[in-house]
């Protein structure tokens, strides 16, 4: 029985790495091809950056930068880095959460997660065969603006696997076993959600703090909208929200450009479907609906309070993300930050405190994360709103300031560190407009920020108005103690499964 079994799982291997060997084969004159039939064309249509100029002191640099578009209207940027014999390759597009049908919350991640469950040449078992078999990794995931699918490959294989990237984005088929399987799993997960407050917490959170917004909805779905996915859902997402003409693919590794483009328009070839122009939400950062609120979230069984903190914030490459940034880092961003000494080493309230920027294409918020337990459920929120009040009112000590931007210009370098990180950051810098300067320029930038900078951040994001107040915990213990806050709306734990 044994013997039958492990001749079994060698017979798939060996046949995953013949179709490897072959896909590899035929890329490989394909490609040859193609760089004899479309010389002109690579010519015209790749296009390379100019290398930086000398750096000021601090600069990052990229590698160049280099150019196409697939006949399809892929747009391509290839960036040669050595000399590790590894290549990353990042596929985004504007089909994140935000574009989800009405009443289908979370189907964008729900069709992302099935992209790797079958194509009209393999199905998903000869998919992960494939991909194991050279040492690669593939996987897709969704954020609220863009839909993303990730490609690390060794070089010598990278014609098999874009192949293989190609044919799970362009012609999945999306068995119906699979979309029950997922959906399946989906809605357990929900249940057993409940059992995690501080993930019900940010739900609530999210959807308090956001309303009507699209950004307001639950990004992985929820109970309701999940049990209605069908797979012509998820077919129709396919064809009417992902296609060439929103999609950039970014390629960083140790391979020749010209031969990223040639591999480019093959693998992608007769890519259709999708919007002939990105779909953008329109940049407009209002006052919150809820403001001066609070949000009780009653869960009985617990000892401890989830709380949450938030008021609006900015966009993505807003002008004032320097002076905000340094400004949260010194507040509660680090562990050395204001909030992090005041609540948890000189109080004890708790282990762990963090206020941040949740920053989109579209818009953001700033927000305060902990939690506590019940009875000093008051005093954490107390002393967490006086301490944003006080960098709000007085702005930070130029010592604060230069730890901050000590800090981060210590930690950005980590960015372009990997392949993977500098593919995403490349593609992050076209998406959401950052522009191809934003990597060389960052620590310039971080390190122009002055004392009278982040003063004025901090009067505009720091809680200027009174925020959204979200709390988890025991209602009838809890409640109590959230008298004055502003007004009080209870809702069960269960509305958020």
């Amino acid at each position: 029985m044994a013997s039958r079994k492990i001749a079994k799982v060698k017979n798939t291997v060996r046949k995953a790495a013949k179709v490897v060997r072959k896909q590899a084969s035929a890329a490989r004159k394909k490609v040859a091809q193609a760089k004899k039939a479309v010389p002109a064309r690579a010519k015209k249509l790749l296009k390379a950056a100019p290398a930086p100029k000398s750096a000021a002191t601090g600069e990052l640099k990229l590698p160049a930068l280099h150019e196409s578009t697939t006949s399809t209207g892929l747009r391509v940027i290839a960036a040669e880095r050595g000399p590790l014999p590894l290549i990353s390759v990042r596929l985004v597009m504007r089909a994140g959460g935000v574009f989800d049908p009405p009443g289908k919350d979370g189907l964008a991640d729900f069709t992302a997660r099935l992209l790797r469950r079958g194509t009209k040449s393999m199905d998903a078992d000869g998919i992960s065969e494939a991909i194991e078999f050279v040492g690669a990794s593939l996987y897709a995931g969704v954020n609220e603006d863009v839909l993303s699918v990730y490609l690390t490959t060794p070089a010598e294989h990278f014609s098999a696997m874009l192949d293989v990237l190609g044919q799970v984005v362009r012609e999945p088929t999306f068995p119906e076993q699979e979309v029950v399987d997922a959906r399946e799993r989906a809605l357990a997960q929900f249940a057993n959600d409940l059992d995690d407050p501080s993930s019900i917490a940010d739900r609530a959170f999210t959807r308090a703090i956001w309303g009507d917004h699209p950004y307001g909805r639950d990004l992985g779905g929820n109970k309701r909208t999940v049990a209605t996915f069908t797979r012509d859902d998820v077919v129709r997402f396919h064809a009417g929200c992902m296609g060439p003409k929103i999609s950039l693919l970014t390629v960083v590794g140790a391979i020749d450009p010209a031969t990223v483009a040639a591999e480019a328009e093959r693998a992608f070839a007769g890519w259709t479907g999708g919007p002939d122009a990105e779909p953008m939400l329109p940049r407009k950062q209002e006052p919150l609906a809820k403001a001066g609120t609070v949000l009780l979230v009653d869960k009985p069984d617990q000892t401890q309070s989830q709380v949450r903190l938030g008021g609006p914030g900015f966009w993505l490459g807003h002008e004032d993300y320097f002076p905000a940034t340094a400004m949260n880092i010194a507040l509660g961003g680090g562990f050395t930050s204001r909030l992090m000494n005041e609540i948890r080493v000189n109080r004890g309230l708790t282990y762990g405190v963090s206020s941040y920027f949740d920053t989109m294409s579209a818009g953001g918020i700033f927000a305060l994360s902990t939690f506590t337990k019940t009875a000093s459920t008051r005093e954490i929120i107390d002393v967490a709103l006086k301490e944003i009040h006080g960098v709000r009112d007085s702005g930070l000590k130029p010592r604060e300031l230069k730890d901050a931007q000590s800090y981060l210009a210590g930690l950005y370098p980590l960015r372009t560190e990997t392949n993977e990180s500098v593919a995403s950051v490349i593609a992050d810098m076209r998406i959401h407009g950052l522009g191809d300067d934003w990597v060389e320029k960052f620590r310039d930038r971080l390190r122009a920020v002055t004392p009278k900078d982040v003063a004025a951040a901090a009067k505009k994001y720091a809680f200027a108005d009174r925020p959204l107040i979200v709390v988890l915990g025991k209602a009838s213990e809890v409640k109590p103690l959230l008298e004055g806050l502003g007004p009080i709306t209870v809702v069960p734990a269960s509305d958020y499964e």
